[in-house]
Protein backbone atom coordinates (compact mmCIF):
# COMPACT_ATOMS: atom_id res chain seq x y z
CA UNK A 1 0.00 0.00 0.00
CA UNK A 2 1.23 3.37 -0.98
CA UNK A 3 1.55 5.48 2.51
CA UNK A 4 -0.37 8.45 0.53
CA UNK A 5 -3.40 7.26 -1.30
CA UNK A 6 -6.70 9.70 -2.51
CA UNK A 7 -10.00 8.79 -2.09
CA UNK A 8 -12.76 10.92 -4.02
CA UNK A 9 -15.53 11.77 -2.13
CA UNK A 10 -17.49 13.85 -5.20
CA UNK A 11 -16.65 16.21 -8.19
CA UNK A 12 -18.41 19.13 -9.31
CA UNK A 13 -16.86 19.56 -12.98
CA UNK A 14 -12.93 19.35 -12.73
CA UNK A 15 -13.25 20.06 -8.92
CA UNK A 16 -12.87 17.08 -6.94
CA UNK A 17 -13.15 17.27 -2.88
CA UNK A 18 -11.50 14.05 -0.71
CA UNK A 19 -9.66 12.59 1.72
CA UNK A 20 -5.80 12.18 1.57
CA UNK A 21 -4.29 9.03 3.68
CA UNK A 22 -0.77 9.19 4.93
CA UNK A 23 0.74 6.86 7.07
CA UNK A 24 0.10 8.71 9.91
CA UNK A 25 -3.21 10.38 9.09
CA UNK A 26 -5.81 11.73 6.90
CA UNK A 27 -6.20 15.43 5.27
CA UNK A 28 -9.21 16.94 3.32
CA UNK A 29 -8.81 18.58 0.13
CA UNK A 30 -9.31 20.82 -1.38
CA UNK A 31 -6.58 22.02 1.32
CA UNK A 32 -4.39 24.96 1.86
CA UNK A 33 -0.80 24.45 3.90
CA UNK A 34 0.80 27.32 5.50
CA UNK A 35 4.56 27.59 5.45
CA UNK A 36 6.74 27.60 8.00
CA UNK A 37 10.06 27.80 6.47
CA UNK A 38 12.41 27.65 9.01
CA UNK A 39 10.09 25.29 11.56
CA UNK A 40 7.59 28.20 12.45
CA UNK A 41 5.11 30.31 10.48
CA UNK A 42 6.58 33.58 11.27
CA UNK A 43 5.18 35.18 14.39
CA UNK A 44 2.38 31.76 14.91
CA UNK A 45 3.30 28.44 17.08
CA UNK A 46 2.12 25.38 16.54
CA UNK A 47 -0.69 25.81 18.96
CA UNK A 48 -2.20 28.82 16.47
CA UNK A 49 -2.14 26.23 13.28
CA UNK A 50 -4.06 23.65 15.53
CA UNK A 51 -6.30 26.29 16.80
CA UNK A 52 -6.55 27.35 13.24
CA UNK A 53 -8.06 24.31 11.60
CA UNK A 54 -4.47 23.66 9.35
CA UNK A 55 -4.07 19.86 8.94
CA UNK A 56 -0.07 19.69 7.09
CA UNK A 57 2.17 22.63 7.17
CA UNK A 58 5.35 23.25 5.68
CA UNK A 59 8.98 23.20 6.55
CA UNK A 60 11.82 24.22 3.87
CA UNK A 61 14.59 21.35 3.80
CA UNK A 62 17.24 23.91 2.26
CA UNK A 63 16.47 26.65 5.40
CA UNK A 64 16.29 23.53 8.07
CA UNK A 65 19.33 21.53 6.84
CA UNK A 66 21.66 25.06 7.04
CA UNK A 67 19.77 25.83 10.32
CA UNK A 68 20.04 24.25 12.63
CA UNK A 69 20.77 20.66 10.63
CA UNK A 70 18.51 17.53 9.72
CA UNK A 71 20.39 15.67 12.12
CA UNK A 72 19.34 17.93 14.94
CA UNK A 73 16.09 18.13 14.38
CA UNK A 74 16.05 14.11 13.41
CA UNK A 75 17.46 13.86 17.47
CA UNK A 76 14.65 16.32 18.73
CA UNK A 77 12.17 13.73 17.20
CA UNK A 78 11.73 14.82 13.45
CA UNK A 79 9.71 18.15 12.26
CA UNK A 80 6.29 17.48 13.74
CA UNK A 81 8.14 16.72 17.04
CA UNK A 82 10.25 19.25 17.07
CA UNK A 83 8.07 22.20 16.19
CA UNK A 84 5.37 20.62 18.48
CA UNK A 85 2.89 20.50 15.88
CA UNK A 86 0.49 17.18 16.18
CA UNK A 87 -0.73 17.33 12.48
CA UNK A 88 0.67 16.49 9.16
CA UNK A 89 4.45 17.86 7.68
CA UNK A 90 5.60 18.22 4.37
CA UNK A 91 8.74 19.49 3.08
CA UNK A 92 9.92 20.32 -0.18
CA UNK A 93 13.06 19.67 -1.71
CA UNK A 94 14.72 22.56 -1.02
CA UNK A 95 14.95 23.26 -5.27
CA UNK A 96 12.98 26.40 -5.47
CA UNK A 97 15.40 28.07 -2.77
CA UNK A 98 18.51 26.66 -4.36
CA UNK A 99 18.05 27.71 -7.34
CA UNK A 100 16.76 31.40 -6.33
CA UNK A 101 20.59 31.52 -5.19
CA UNK A 102 21.68 31.41 -9.26
CA UNK A 103 23.54 27.88 -8.43
CA UNK A 104 26.09 25.59 -10.54
CA UNK A 105 23.83 23.14 -12.08
CA UNK A 106 25.09 19.82 -13.60
CA UNK A 107 23.59 16.54 -14.49
CA UNK A 108 24.52 15.35 -11.19
CA UNK A 109 23.26 17.80 -8.73
CA UNK A 110 23.21 21.76 -8.19
CA UNK A 111 26.42 23.53 -5.52
CA UNK A 112 25.36 26.53 -4.22
CA UNK A 113 26.06 29.26 -1.45
CA UNK A 114 24.45 29.67 2.00
CA UNK A 115 23.01 32.63 2.94
CA UNK A 116 23.22 32.23 6.29
CA UNK A 117 27.77 32.09 5.89
CA UNK A 118 28.36 32.05 2.64
CA UNK A 119 29.58 28.65 2.63
CA UNK A 120 29.53 26.24 -0.17
CA UNK A 121 27.33 23.01 -0.24
CA UNK A 122 26.13 20.48 -2.56
CA UNK A 123 22.86 19.37 -3.59
CA UNK A 124 21.94 16.14 -5.12
CA UNK A 125 18.20 14.39 -5.83
CA UNK A 126 19.70 11.29 -3.01
CA UNK A 127 21.01 13.88 -0.67
CA UNK A 128 17.59 15.86 -0.91
CA UNK A 129 16.01 12.09 0.35
CA UNK A 130 18.69 11.46 2.54
CA UNK A 131 17.79 15.03 4.51
CA UNK A 132 14.15 14.63 4.08
CA UNK A 133 14.00 11.37 5.88
CA UNK A 134 16.21 12.46 8.52
CA UNK A 135 13.54 15.79 9.09
CA UNK A 136 11.12 13.02 9.36
CA UNK A 137 7.80 15.14 7.55
CA UNK A 138 4.92 12.80 6.55
CA UNK A 139 5.58 13.93 2.88
CA UNK A 140 8.40 15.12 1.45
CA UNK A 141 9.31 16.25 -2.16
CA UNK A 142 12.02 15.64 -4.77
CA UNK A 143 14.51 17.43 -5.69
CA UNK A 144 13.79 19.28 -9.34
CA UNK A 145 14.86 21.93 -11.17
CA UNK A 146 12.89 25.09 -11.47
CA UNK A 147 13.93 27.46 -14.27
CA UNK A 148 12.80 31.01 -13.85
CA UNK A 149 9.99 32.52 -16.15
CA UNK A 150 10.20 33.50 -19.01
CA UNK A 151 13.01 31.02 -19.81
CA UNK A 152 14.01 30.00 -23.32
CA UNK A 153 12.99 26.86 -24.30
CA UNK A 154 16.54 25.06 -24.66
CA UNK A 155 16.31 25.83 -20.89
CA UNK A 156 12.82 24.48 -20.26
CA UNK A 157 13.47 21.20 -21.84
CA UNK A 158 16.67 20.97 -19.72
CA UNK A 159 15.07 21.72 -16.51
CA UNK A 160 12.41 18.79 -18.09
CA UNK A 161 15.02 16.43 -18.66
CA UNK A 162 17.09 16.77 -15.42
CA UNK A 163 13.94 17.07 -13.60
CA UNK A 164 12.89 13.64 -14.90
CA UNK A 165 16.35 11.74 -14.14
CA UNK A 166 16.62 13.33 -10.89
CA UNK A 167 12.95 12.22 -10.19
CA UNK A 168 13.76 8.30 -11.10
CA UNK A 169 16.88 9.17 -8.31
CA UNK A 170 14.79 9.97 -6.12
CA UNK A 171 12.57 7.57 -6.24
CA UNK A 172 15.40 5.08 -5.86
CA UNK A 173 16.91 6.41 -2.51
CA UNK A 174 13.93 6.43 -0.98
CA UNK A 175 14.02 4.37 2.34
CA UNK A 176 11.10 5.15 4.99
CA UNK A 177 7.78 3.55 4.15
CA UNK A 178 6.19 5.73 6.88
CA UNK A 179 6.46 9.05 4.53
CA UNK A 180 5.56 9.46 1.64
CA UNK A 181 7.45 10.90 -2.04
CA UNK A 182 5.84 13.61 -4.10
CA UNK A 183 7.50 13.79 -7.79
CA UNK A 184 7.24 17.51 -9.32
CA UNK A 185 6.19 18.11 -13.09
CA UNK A 186 8.20 20.88 -15.15
CA UNK A 187 7.51 22.82 -18.11
CA UNK A 188 7.13 26.19 -18.02
CA UNK A 189 3.74 27.49 -20.01
CA UNK A 190 4.44 25.07 -22.49
CA UNK A 191 1.53 22.67 -22.82
CA UNK A 192 3.67 19.98 -24.64
CA UNK A 193 6.46 20.05 -22.59
CA UNK A 194 4.39 19.62 -19.29
CA UNK A 195 2.49 17.15 -20.50
CA UNK A 196 5.63 15.40 -20.80
CA UNK A 197 7.01 15.88 -17.90
CA UNK A 198 3.60 15.33 -16.20
CA UNK A 199 3.71 11.46 -17.93
CA UNK A 200 7.27 11.05 -17.67
CA UNK A 201 6.81 11.90 -13.66
CA UNK A 202 3.92 9.19 -13.36
CA UNK A 203 6.25 6.57 -15.46
CA UNK A 204 8.41 7.04 -12.42
CA UNK A 205 5.91 6.48 -9.82
CA UNK A 206 4.69 8.64 -6.90
CA UNK A 207 2.57 8.53 -4.12
CA UNK A 208 1.42 11.94 -4.83
CA UNK A 209 2.60 14.64 -7.97
CA UNK A 210 3.62 18.21 -7.30
CA UNK A 211 3.12 20.85 -10.17
CA UNK A 212 6.52 23.14 -10.17
CA UNK A 213 7.60 26.36 -11.39
CA UNK A 214 4.55 27.86 -11.88
CA UNK A 215 3.20 31.21 -10.42
CA UNK A 216 6.94 32.77 -10.78
CA UNK A 217 6.07 35.32 -12.70
CA UNK A 218 3.66 34.45 -15.85
CA UNK A 219 0.32 35.44 -15.77
CA UNK A 220 -2.70 33.57 -14.69
CA UNK A 221 -3.81 33.06 -18.56
CA UNK A 222 -0.12 31.64 -18.99
CA UNK A 223 -0.13 29.12 -15.63
CA UNK A 224 -3.68 27.87 -16.04
CA UNK A 225 -3.33 26.16 -19.53
CA UNK A 226 -0.12 24.98 -18.68
CA UNK A 227 -1.83 23.88 -15.37
CA UNK A 228 -4.33 21.74 -17.21
CA UNK A 229 -2.09 19.81 -19.35
CA UNK A 230 -0.13 18.56 -16.56
CA UNK A 231 -3.21 17.28 -14.41
CA UNK A 232 -4.43 15.53 -17.44
CA UNK A 233 -2.00 12.93 -17.51
CA UNK A 234 -1.64 12.63 -13.54
CA UNK A 235 -3.38 9.69 -12.06
CA UNK A 236 -7.01 10.21 -9.89
CA UNK A 237 -6.08 8.23 -7.66
CA UNK A 238 -2.95 10.59 -6.22
CA UNK A 239 -3.34 14.54 -4.63
CA UNK A 240 -2.30 16.84 -6.82
CA UNK A 241 -0.19 19.65 -5.42
CA UNK A 242 0.42 23.23 -6.77
CA UNK A 243 3.37 24.39 -5.66
CA UNK A 244 3.30 28.05 -4.37
CA UNK A 245 0.31 29.34 -5.27
CA UNK A 246 -2.22 30.97 -2.77
CA UNK A 247 -4.07 33.90 -4.49
CA UNK A 248 -7.90 32.99 -3.98
CA UNK A 249 -8.52 33.31 -7.38
CA UNK A 250 -5.53 30.75 -8.58
CA UNK A 251 -7.03 29.09 -5.93
CA UNK A 252 -10.43 28.79 -7.08
CA UNK A 253 -9.24 27.98 -10.70
CA UNK A 254 -7.21 25.85 -9.93
CA UNK A 255 -9.37 23.83 -7.96
CA UNK A 256 -11.89 23.84 -11.01
CA UNK A 257 -9.31 21.81 -12.74
CA UNK A 258 -9.09 19.20 -10.00
CA UNK A 259 -5.50 20.28 -8.26
CA UNK A 260 -6.50 19.09 -4.36
CA UNK A 261 -3.39 21.10 -2.50
CA UNK A 262 -1.64 24.29 -2.14
CA UNK A 263 1.19 26.22 -0.32
CA UNK A 264 2.07 29.71 -0.44
CA UNK A 265 3.83 31.97 1.84
CA UNK A 266 1.98 35.29 0.27
CA UNK A 267 -0.69 35.26 3.33
CA UNK A 268 1.60 35.68 6.33
CA UNK A 269 4.08 37.97 4.24
CA UNK A 270 1.30 40.55 3.01
CA UNK A 271 0.10 40.50 6.31
CA UNK A 272 3.07 40.92 8.17
CA UNK A 273 3.24 44.60 5.94
CA UNK A 274 -0.60 45.39 6.52
CA UNK A 275 -2.88 43.92 3.85
CA UNK A 276 -5.56 42.08 4.88
CA UNK A 277 -7.56 38.96 2.51
CA UNK A 278 -11.27 39.84 2.78
CA UNK A 279 -14.68 39.10 1.17
CA UNK A 280 -14.28 42.54 -0.52
CA UNK A 281 -10.57 41.96 -1.80
CA UNK A 282 -7.47 42.72 -0.12
CA UNK A 283 -7.53 45.63 2.35
CA UNK A 284 -4.84 47.88 3.17
CA UNK A 285 -4.94 48.59 7.07
CA UNK A 286 -2.09 51.02 7.33
CA UNK A 287 -4.35 53.25 5.72
CA UNK A 288 -5.50 56.42 7.49
CA UNK A 289 -9.13 55.77 6.59
CA UNK A 290 -9.21 53.19 9.24
CA UNK A 291 -7.54 55.24 12.12
CA UNK A 292 -11.53 55.52 13.42
CA UNK A 293 -13.06 52.34 12.14
CA UNK A 294 -14.40 50.29 14.61
CA UNK A 295 -15.19 47.65 12.22
CA UNK A 296 -13.52 44.13 12.27
CA UNK A 297 -11.37 43.54 9.25
CA UNK A 298 -14.05 41.24 7.57
CA UNK A 299 -17.11 40.89 8.83
CA UNK A 300 -17.61 37.91 6.98
CA UNK A 301 -15.29 35.90 8.78
CA UNK A 302 -14.95 33.77 11.83
CA UNK A 303 -11.51 34.21 12.95
CA UNK A 304 -10.74 35.30 16.26
CA UNK A 305 -9.52 38.46 15.13
CA UNK A 306 -11.92 39.42 13.41
CA UNK A 307 -14.10 38.39 16.78
CA UNK A 308 -12.06 40.93 18.72
CA UNK A 309 -10.22 43.27 17.08
CA UNK A 310 -10.61 46.75 15.02
CA UNK A 311 -9.82 48.01 12.05
CA UNK A 312 -8.93 50.87 14.05
CA UNK A 313 -7.06 48.96 16.43
CA UNK A 314 -4.81 46.77 14.40
CA UNK A 315 -3.88 50.19 12.25
CA UNK A 316 -2.80 51.80 15.35
CA UNK A 317 -0.45 48.61 16.13
CA UNK A 318 0.78 48.92 12.61
CA UNK A 319 1.71 52.59 13.11
CA UNK A 320 3.45 52.25 16.62
CA UNK A 321 5.43 49.62 15.63
CA UNK A 322 3.80 47.22 17.18
CA UNK A 323 5.15 42.90 16.66
CA UNK A 324 1.47 42.10 17.44
CA UNK A 325 -0.19 43.88 14.35
CA UNK A 326 1.91 41.58 12.09
CA UNK A 327 0.96 38.35 14.26
CA UNK A 328 -2.94 38.95 14.27
CA UNK A 329 -3.04 39.98 10.36
CA UNK A 330 -0.70 36.79 9.96
CA UNK A 331 -3.91 34.73 12.07
CA UNK A 332 -6.20 36.28 9.92
CA UNK A 333 -5.20 35.78 6.36
CA UNK A 334 -4.32 32.08 7.27
CA UNK A 335 -7.73 31.86 8.98
CA UNK A 336 -9.53 33.07 6.15
CA UNK A 337 -7.04 31.16 3.32
CA UNK A 338 -8.62 27.92 5.34
CA UNK A 339 -12.18 29.29 5.55
CA UNK A 340 -12.07 29.50 1.35
CA UNK A 341 -11.08 25.81 1.37
CA UNK A 342 -13.77 24.63 3.68
CA UNK A 343 -16.36 26.90 1.86
CA UNK A 344 -15.15 25.33 -1.18
CA UNK A 345 -14.99 21.70 -0.33
CA UNK A 346 -18.58 22.60 1.22
CA UNK A 347 -19.63 24.06 -2.45
CA UNK A 348 -17.96 20.74 -4.65
CA UNK A 349 -19.93 18.46 -2.08
CA UNK A 350 -22.89 20.52 -3.11
CA UNK A 351 -22.63 20.80 -6.62
CA UNK A 352 -22.44 24.78 -6.28
CA UNK A 353 -18.82 25.15 -6.94
CA UNK A 354 -19.46 26.79 -10.43
CA UNK A 355 -21.33 29.36 -8.49
CA UNK A 356 -18.91 30.08 -5.82
CA UNK A 357 -15.97 30.50 -8.48
CA UNK A 358 -18.03 33.05 -9.97
CA UNK A 359 -18.35 34.91 -6.73
CA UNK A 360 -15.00 34.56 -6.10
CA UNK A 361 -13.01 35.88 -9.21
CA UNK A 362 -16.43 38.68 -8.83
CA UNK A 363 -13.56 39.44 -6.32
CA UNK A 364 -10.56 38.73 -7.21
CA UNK A 365 -10.51 37.85 -11.03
Amino acid sequence: MHPVRFETLAHDGGARTGIGHTARGTYRTPCFMPVGTRGAIKYLSAADYERLGAEIVLGNTYHLMLRPGAETVAALGGLGEFAGWGGLTLTDSGGFQVFSLDPKVDDDGVTFKSTYDGSKHRFTPELAIHTQELLGADIQMVLDVCPPLPSPPEVVRLAVERTSMWAARAKAAHQRPDQALFGICQGGVDEAMRAESAKRTVDVGFDGYGIGGLSVGETREEMLPALAAAIQHLPTDRPRYLMGVGDPASLVEAVALGVDQFDCVMQTRIGRHGTALTSAGKLHLKNAVHTLSDEPIDATCGCEVCARHSRGYIRHLFQVGEPTAARLMSVHNIAWTLQLMARMRAAIAEGTFLQMRREVLAVWG
